[in-house]
């Protein structure tokens, strides 16, 4: 359920593979030349570093996550062997050991976050699989439903806000326990306080 809360909250913990240029360096965007035209498209995926069309190369991967943690292992690419005319997404490139390190990366974040009591995750797998249920078999009854729940969960969820600004909880301390990133929190509080 850690997952979904991460998902819900925008958590700035979307992970990639990234990748370093030789001189040790993470490189900014790809820009793709489409023609003319306002936009440029761009994308910052590992396999656009292949040193075609003026491209840069990539050196080695790692893993990468969009809250700023970047892997201390390196996975060196062995251009010998890689085909320097086509595409890097089309060579066979082990891609576990940067995928390993991110969700490595996540379980520190999933660990550092506010656990719930045994008793309440119980409850709340109950009630999405009886609302699952309903939506199926009574829609308009697992429509009411929810509606009633947004009601409860604006309501405390400001009460919850509201506490945590008294008791002065830093936004540090929110975030870690939210499994977010502080930007992603202060967004989240603000949800509650200023609907």
């Amino acid at each position: 359920m850690v997952d979904r809360v991460l998902n819900t909250l925008k958590a700035a913990h979307e992970g990639s593979v990234g990748v370093l240029l030789a001189d040790g360096t993470e490189p900014g965007p790809v820009y793709y030349d489409v023609g003319s035209g306002a936009h440029m498209p761009s994308t910052k995926e590992w396999h656009a570093y292949d040193g075609r069309f003026s491209r840069p190369r990539a050196a080695t991967l790692r893993g990468s996550c969009t809250c700023g943690w970047r892997g201390m292992a390196e996975y060196p690419l062995d251009w010998t062997t890689l085909p320097a005319d086509k595409p890097l997404y089309e060579a066979d490139i082990d891609l576990s050991g940067p995928i390993a390190d991110y969700s490595a990366h996540l379980s520190v974040i999933r660990d550092a976050a506010v656990q719930l009591p045994a008793e309440l995750t119980g409850i709340l797998t109950e009630l999405v699989g009886r609302l699952g249920s309903l939506a199926a078999e009574e829609p308009l009854v697992a429509l009411k439903a929810l509606a009633d729940l947004r009601h409860v969960i604006a309501e405390v969820g400001q009460d919850a806000a509201y506490e945590l600004a008294a008791q002065q909880v830093p936004i540090e301390e929110i975030a870690t326990g939210l499994g977010t990133s502080e930007t992603a929190a202060r967004t989240y509080l603000n949800s509650y306080l200023h609907p």
